[in-house]
Order: structure tokens, then sequence, then C-alpha cells
């Protein structure tokens, strides 16, 4: 008898664990059954992305009337996996992995930044003697990552394209690429403007553009297919609704998500994929 209430207690300890835990991944409308999961690309860290989305999404979900578990994994192989396998409900993307995600699980791109257009760079030390993309061939050009969208599949899309090949090093940063360069490791590198912008002048004083890529719409936020056309209404509502006051525009700001507007797969993303970047993706095994 004492066992029997003991295992009852432990029962209904755990239920209420349960719940509360349950309680806490929820971010937005409490009073609701249906909890939405939302994952974020994790190019940032995890503790950086939970302070700049929970309170986004506790927003969002209050005003849409929805609810959110804010889901990070360790690593941008990890996410693409789970991607790939469909499972995020609403997810923030790069725009490469919006298209991978519409061919492989048919995810819908619902909003993304007006404001701030993607830019690739190719960037050679200020003194080199190179003027042309053709004498690059044969020499060893450093990247941040192979699936680094402007730093890296842009860039080496572009060259491909101009058959132009190249021995790609892949240096784990954008800070790490501009460096390779000055300490001649490497004759150019990828990156983006807004990375070579933030370094410091002796950095950049140092550095020449050689080559930009063509600008493209940035991160997407896309959702799954099993997502009705009134909860995406809701949502892309409530975030439209942000830029309306200055709290809102901080959140927007935090998460690089400056002017929201509509987006979609036919108009913003699938040019993208006349360029072949699969090509150059390395995607974990599945």
């Amino acid at each position: 008898m004492r066992a029997a209430k003991q295992n009852l207690i432990t029962l209904f300890a755990s239920a209420l664990i349960w719940a509360s835990s349950a309680q806490a991944a929820c971010l937005g409308e409490q009073n609701t059954t249906k909890v939405y999961t939302f994952d974020v690309v994790p190019q940032l860290t995890a503790a950086k992305i939970y302070t700049t989305w929970s309170p986004l999404l506790q927003r969002v979900g209050q005003d849409a009337g929805l609810c959110f578990e804010l889901r990070v994994s360790a690593t941008i192989p990890e996410f693409e996996q789970k991607l790939l396998k469909g499972e995020p409900e609403f997810v923030f993307l790069n725009p490469y992995h919006a298209v991978l995600a519409y061919q492989k699980k048919k995810y819908q791109p619902l909003l993304a930044d007006s404001e701030d257009l993607l830019t690739g760079i190719l960037v050679v030390r200020a003194d080199s003697p190179i003027k042309s993309l053709d004498e690059l061939k044969g020499k060893s050009v450093t990247f941040p990552a192979p699936n680094a969208f402007a730093a890296s599949l842009l860039i080496r899309a572009e060259l491909a394209k101009k058959k132009i090949d190249i021995n790609p090093v892949f240096v784990k940063t954008h800070s790490n690429v501009y460096r390779s360069i000055i300490s001649r490791d490497a004759v150019a590198g990828g990156g983006v403007n807004n990375t070579l912008d933030n370094e410091p002048q002796e950095v950049k004083q140092q550095l020449r553009v050689l080559f930009q890529t063509p600008t493209y719409t940035p991160h997407p936020i896309a959702t799954h297919p099993s997502i009705s056309a009134a909860v995406r209404g809701r949502f892309f509502k409530a975030m439209m609704q942000l830029s309306r006051d200055e709290a809102g525009r901080k959140l927007l700001d935090g998460i690089s998500l400056n002017q929201p507007q509509a987006v979609t797969y036919a108009k913003h993303y699938k040019p993208l994929e006349s360029l072949q970047l699969e090509k150059f993706v390395v995607l974990p095994s599945q």
C-alpha cells in the first residue's frame, strides 16, 4: 500500500514537472493546447539566440494568440538534419536552406528583411597585383565554411559559372578569412560587406574588394506545409506590427529583421536554383 501510494505521488510529481516544462516552453499565448516548434539556424551562440528570439516570440505569440517552443540545435549540420526531415513547424533559415527546405519538404517562406540585402564579396590584399577573377585560377581562396551563403556558396557558384577553378580553404570565420589574406596565406577570400565594415580600420585598409555578388533576399522565416493559412496570417500580422513601436523595433533589430516584408518562394528564393549551389553544399548524412 505504501509503495502504491509512493508510486502515485511520483506520478503526480512527474505530471507537475511535465506541465511546468510545457508551460515554460510556451512563448506567447499560454491558454492554448497547440505549441508550435520554432527552430533558428544556429549561426550565433545558443545564449544569443535565446536572448534575442525569446522576447520576440513571446510578444508575437501573445499578439497572434499562438504559442511557440524555441529550439536551437547545437550545430548547423544538426539543424540541417532536422530541417530536411521536416521537423520544425516555424523556422528561421538562410536563403539556400530555404531552397533545400522547399525542394525536400515544401516549406513556404513567409517573411524576410527588406532593408539589408545579402551581398558576397571577394577580397584581396590592397597591394595585390590581382585585378581580375581569372587571375585566381589554381589559387587557394579562403572561405568561412562550405555552407556560408553569401560569403561562400554565392562566390564559389559565381566562380564556377566563369569556369575559374580554385582551391577552397575553409577557416571557420569571416575574421579568419580577412587575416589569412593579410598574412598571405591565401591570395583572396570570401566575406560579406557588413563583416568587413565591422573590422578594425587597420584590417580594412589592408584589403581591397575584387568582386561582389549580386544582392539577394536575406534569411526568411518559413513554415511547414502543415501550418494553415490562417495561422500564417496571424503570425505575419503580429510580426509586421512590431515595426510600429519602439519596443517592437528593438525586438526586430535583435534578430536583424528590421523591415519585415512578405516573401514567396517563387519570387524571392527560386532564382537561387539557377546558381546550382548544390555542387558546393556539404550536408549531413541522413
